[in-house]
């Protein structure tokens, strides 16, 4: 048996391998280390610095100043917190996302930004942004979103009546063509605070006001104090109608100039601070209408693909050898609605029809028939028998008006919500550790 010889140099080299593991293991304890209970769940240290890396990063892009750290991880952590709580609701829910969802979800977005997937891939990778992570924050946004149309979307409702005042509304006061730019920060108050609690938020937003007007940064403000979900954001909440803009808000904004700081306004979240950002007005709406009629064979287990064709074929040559296209129409055309009226769909705007049908429509000059054409109802043939440019301004800002106020109602209700939920959950945060 060989005796080894232990040196002093190998001494040496043993005692900074210890060293060096016993770093390593400490390193590890604390990205592992639990920073906040959240139900049944926890966020590790790892977790939150990752997610923290990225905010960073995304301000520093935005050329916002940054905040101190430790006022980041804080208002970072009540994102993730929040975030969680909602992914456990959507878990128990059965929401999921499937990866052809995802997928397709991405490669939409790719093709928004004039990119295939491997460019958008690259893009994403240019900017330090990995794509797994990319399809991860998707992921989570879309199960999100499913989970809140799911609570809340299905009880929001617009009238006629609702669209009706605020047309009446916008005309008197003069604010039909313009939209908003808004920053805004909440100072929450949570369900059933006491006296003591309103008034100290109250005091809080107040001194806040007093910031903004004597000239401390907007973004930067939003980014440390607000508790709003945009508040990562610079509370940044985009250009917007009036229709848009919450219910509570509205007067003061068709008061308020370009810089103006407004507030505290007073809702059962808390209490809200809104500066006007940028004004801008919008232009008249015109669409391009088309006078159009098809005759339609539809495929079942007598009529195939070729003969579908071949017998429109067959109708075409008839219509131009003279035959009246309305009288060939009520008699073969399998849409019976429309061969009632001779095969008319009367005046159609962009988005009245499906997408090959109108696709093929506005390549036709007026009184020519189209070739066979297909789409998930069979075969058509088409006349197009006029068109006219239309200022459909009206029509347009009423089914604006009437989405925005939806998306208004939901947005304000989503707030409740969220605050909600976050209030009655069980969440348990080591303030030592942040």
């Amino acid at each position: 048996m060989i005796k080894q010889k232990t040196t002093k140099s190998s001494i040496v080299v043993l005692l900074l391998c210890n060293l060096l593991f016993g770093s390593f293991l400490v390193r590890a304890e604390v990205l592992d280390t639990i920073i906040a209970v959240v139900e049944d769940d926890v966020i590790l240290e790892r977790e939150l610095q990752k997610e923290v890396s990225t905010i960073e990063q995304r301000i520093q892009q935005s050329q916002s100043a940054l905040p101190p750290m430790s006022v980041l991880r804080k208002q970072v952590l009540e994102k993730m917190i929040v975030d969680k709580l909602q992914r456990q609701l959507a878990e128990k829910a059965g929401i999921t996302v499937s990866e052809d969802m995802l997928n397709s979800s991405a490669a939409d977005i790719a093709r928004r930004n004039n990119m295939d997937v491997e460019q958008f891939r690259a893009e994403l990778e240019s900017q330090g942004i990995s794509y797994q992570s990319f399809l991860d924050n998707m992921r989570n946004e879309i199960i999100i979103n499913q989970l809140r149309g799911r609570e809340i979307g299905g009880r929001i409702k617009v009238t006629d009546r609702e669209v009706e005042h605020y047309m009446e509304t916008q005309d008197k006061i003069g604010e039909e063509s313009t939209q908003y730019h808004l920053g805004h920060i909440l100072v929450a108050v949570k369900e059933g605070a006491s006296s003591a609690e309103i008034q100290k938020a109250a005091s809080k937003a107040e001194g806040l006001i007093k910031k903004l007007q004597a000239g401390q940064d907007f973004s930067q403000t939003a980014i440390s104090d607000s508790d709003d979900a945009n508040a990562l954001k610079g509370g940044d909440l985009g250009w917007r109608p009036l229709s848009e803009i919450p219910t509570l808000f509205v007067s003061e904004i068709s008061q308020m100039r370009r810089g103006d700081v407004a507030g505290p306004i007073r809702s059962p979240s808390g209490f809200h601070i809104i500066k006007m950002l940028e004004l801008k007005g919008t232009d008249n709406h015109m669409i391009t209408k088309t006078k159009v009629r098809h005759i339609l064979i539809k495929t079942n287990e007598l009529v195939d693909d070729a003969e579908a064709k071949k017998r429109l074929d067959a109708l075409k040559v008839r219509i131009a050898d003279g035959d009246d296209f309305a009288a060939l129409a009520r008699a073969h055309s399998d849409d019976k609605g429309s061969a009632l009226k001779g095969g008319s769909l009367d005046w159609v705007g962009p988005g009245d029809l499906v997408k090959p049908f109108e696709e093929a429509m506005m390549k036709l000059g007026i009184n020519e028939v189209s070739e066979p054409i297909q789409t998930q109802f069979g075969w058509h043939i088409i006349q197009v028998l006029g068109r006219e440019n239309k200022d459909d301004s009206s029509e347009f800002k009423k089914n604006l008006v009437r989405d925005a106020i939806r998306k208004r109602k939901i947005e304000e209700e989503t707030e409740l919500w969220v605050r909600r939920l976050r209030d009655e959950a069980f969440v348990e945060i080591y303030q030592d550790r942040l």
